[in-house]
């Protein structure tokens, strides 16, 4: 049985390598200190080796713009206290030129700081053997937009990571002509940093969590959290038209769409069973159960009726906790009744993180990290066939479904990818 790919990696203190789910105890413990030792002191991050991200493909250069967003109807679910929620997003689009300025960072420093820790620790990785706050993106802030109007891609992170983890999938497809919006639901990943300063982390959720595995009511924690993920969804496309002009007069609202890794591609089956505004989906490698360890005992609403709009499965292909319609209880059930396009695609030679910003960097530690360390973090296919693959599948499935055109690569004949359409 594979693991969940819903459950918070970083809820359970394994950020990279999938969803274990541990003893109560050592859930606890992460709770109480996971981010006081993100934040204290560590070695100098100067000093650490820099990751780098690969290139979009596509003919647009890109911009980034971040926006603090705020629901004052809907208090925090993990904030005690909170009579409002408060979330971070980032708008990835299509420019006509950067100018030579500088690329963002990947990061904001605490996030640098709180999730490389977390990183380091599931992969057992050196502390300070990498200088997460130095990873540039290839996108410009606040750019100056493409002229046109281009649809737009909702992106939800795995649950316990932040938004920020998959930024050269949100890049390539801005320089395909998309407008990419990545969200971050807060209180999930160790550390979500304001405009202000102020910085969110995950303590109340863990605690939550260790609770839940103490007292087998786990399937209403992760029914909670979904809850909190589709509203999260709902805010973000209400606030979409109350963006910053030069971002509004490029999007194209009436053709959305949304994908996410893990409990991110959950929240997006989710979101689109709740919300009729999202045209297409795609979930790579998540569960669409609420259960730590997938049985079919609590499907999702999403699961149990399917959609009438076009969804793409992508899952993991290892032989512990791979993910494909034949093995994934809820995929079965979410195949049978599905009434919209579908597909279901595996990635050869994959993990769980193989659809993540992992993939492309950890390999790069090769040489001062043991290869079977980052097989296991990361899988054995190339990390360069598998952010290609990663890529075209994506963008071959919204250019399709939102732009009405079709390169067939999703129509399972011979391909040039470590891929495999399972029927």
């Amino acid at each position: 049985m594979r693991s969940s790919g819903f459950v918070a990696a970083s809820l359970v203190g394994v950020v990279v390598c999938g969803l274990a789910v541990p003893s109560a105890a050592a859930a606890s413990a992460g709770a109480t200190s996971h981010i006081a030792q993100a934040l204290s002191a560590r070695p100098s991050p100067a000093k650490g080796v820099r990751l780098t991200l690969p290139a979009p493909s596509g003919r647009y250069a890109t911009g980034e713009s971040s926006f603090r967003l705020v629901d004052d109807e809907r208090t925090d679910p993990w904030v005690p206290g909170q009579p409002y929620r408060e979330l971070m997003i980032s708008v990835f689009y299509p420019s006509a030129h950067t100018g030579g300025r500088p690329f963002t960072h990947q990061f904001p420093p605490a996030v640098a700081t709180a999730f490389g820790t977390a990183v380091e620790q599931s992969v057992e990785l050196p502390a300070g053997l990498v200088n997460w706050a130095a990873t540039t993106t290839h996108s410009v802030r606040d750019a100056v937009p493409a002229p046109g109007r281009f649809p737009v891609v909702l992106y939800s992170p795995g649950a316990g990571d932040p938004r920020d983890w998959n930024v050269s999938l949100a890049e390539d497809l801005a320089s395909r002509g998309f407008v990419v919006v990545t969200v971050d639901h807060t209180g999930e990943a160790p550390a979500v940093q304001f405009p202000d300063g102020h910085v969110v982390g995950n303590e109340p959720l863990m605690t939550a969590w260790a609770s839940a595995i103490e007292n087998g009511t786990t399937p209403a924690l992760l029914t909670k959290v979904m809850a909190a993920r589709t509203a999260d969804t709902e805010l973000v496309l209400d606030r979409l038209t109350s963006l910053p002009t030069r971002l509004t007069r490029i999007m194209d609202v009436h053709r959305i769409g949304m994908f996410g890794q893990s409990g991110g591609g959950f929240t997006a089956a989710q979101a689109m069973y709740d919300d009729p505004r999202i045209k297409a989906g795609v979930n790579m490698d998540g569960t669409l159960e609420y259960t730590s360890e997938p049985d079919g005992t609590h499907l999702s609403e999403v699961a149990l009726h399917g959609l009438d709009r076009p969804f793409l499965l992508m899952g993991n292909s290892s032989a512990a906790d791979g993910s494909d319609v034949h093995h994934e209880p809820s995929w079965a059930s979410f195949w049978r009744n599905q009434r919209g396009w579908k597909a279901d695609v595996t990635l050869n030679d994959s993990v769980h993180a193989s659809f993540t910003d992992a993939k492309p960097l950890l390999p790069q530690l090769a040489g001062r990290v043991p290869v079977e360390k980052l097989d296991a973090a990361v899988g054995k296919v190339d990390p360069h066939l598998a952010v290609a693959a990663n890529r075209a599948l994506v963008a071959s499935f919204f250019n399709r479904f939102l732009k009405d055109c079709d390169d067939r690569l999703l129509d399972g004949g011979a391909s040039p990818y470590p891929i495999t359409f399972v029927r």
